[in-house]
């Protein structure tokens, strides 16, 4: 994309207050026929190591209208890392993030860990992990784009999640208020303490950034949040905590725009980075929960906002 088509994309995007005949036309061009069950984001495919171009444009189409799609394919408990890497690049996801518990492959192994550094982190235990996007930790130059969740093993009891499009809790909060927008866009609303090593060293920086942001190059709507009450701090006006609030209302539902699923072995979730969860789980001596993450700086080719200006 031009220089020019970049900016073009930036400053005419339905996500700056300012465009509000072009937020009304996104709006109802994105609500039109939106997904009412759980069982429309759900494509069945074969591998997704070898996707035919049908299971391709079946996950594109329902990923450029909600961001997210559910894979059900016929690998069954096969672990081979490549099943999710090769889902990320059939979208141009390359960029993975390779946080430091990640595994050699680049992904990450959702699994109960009783040793180690993984175990005092909660993504490694079976504990209920509330509403968030993945990395919104991360500094502004490494922000995660797309998150994809692949199931070779789950709990026997638990481990659901509920799942809801960023950009449709962006539509409710504007709807309802566009100032709860103009809010959770500023720069410093969010703060993520630095997290500390034994040592009293800086294991990683504190970041202050927005909730919601566009993203300078294509126009897209980027959303860094979790809901929990501990290591954030909120900017402490009235008024960003009243739009947090209603967020947070929203989330708690009941909403027509809040799916809730479990994947079973051999699905993912495919998505750009959408608000989830996870419910508490528990693991059996014969069966243990195992879930491969990956995360990329990418956002998934061919759902960006500006895709006709590529």
């Amino acid at each position: 994309m031009s220089a020019e088509n970049k900016a073009d994309s930036y400053h005419k995007t339905p996500f700056k207050l300012e465009n509000k005949e072009l937020y009304k036309q996104w709006r109802e061009k994105k609500l039109d026929n939106y997904p009412k069950e759980l069982s429309d984001l759900v494509v069945e495919i074969d591998d997704p190591r070898n996707l035919s171009k049908s299971e391709h444009q079946k996950i594109l189409t329902i990923c450029q209208q909600t961001n997210m799609v559910l894979y059900a394919a016929k690998t069954g408990n096969d672990a081979d890392p490549e099943i999710p890497l090769s889902m990320g690049k059939s979208f141009g996801c390359y960029e993975l993030d390779h946080n430091w518990l990640a595994d050699e492959s680049g992904l990450t192994s959702l699994t109960v860990s009783e040793d180690g550094a993984r175990k005092n982190f909660i993504p490694y235990g079976n504990k209920a992990i509330n509403w968030h996007t993945d990395g919104y930790y991360n500094p502004q130059d490494k922000q995660i784009h797309a998150l994809n969740l692949h199931c070779v093993m789950p709990a026997p009891v638990g481990g659901e999640n509920q799942l809801m499009d960023h950009e449709v809790a962006y539509i409710l909060l504007r709807d309802e208020n566009p100032d709860y927008i103009r809010a959770l866009m500023a720069d410093d609303v969010m703060t993520i303490p630095a997290r500390m090593k034994k040592d009293g060293t800086i294991a990683r920086a504190e970041e202050v950034g927005p909730v919601f942001s566009v993203v300078p190059e294509t126009g897209d709507l980027h959303m860094r949040y979790t809901i929990r009450k501990k290591h954030v701090v909120w900017k402490n006006d009235s008024f960003t905590l009243e739009a947090l609030q209603r967020l947070e209302s929203i989330l708690e539902g009941p909403s027509a725009y809040i799916f809730k699923g479990k994947l079973e072995s051999g699905m993912g979730l495919i998505s750009n980075n959408i608000l989830h969860d996870r419910s508490a789980f528990e693991d059996s001596d014969t069966q243990k929960r195992l879930i491969y993450r990956s995360r990329f700086y990418d956002r998934l080719a061919g759902t960006s906002i500006s895709r006709d200006n590529a």
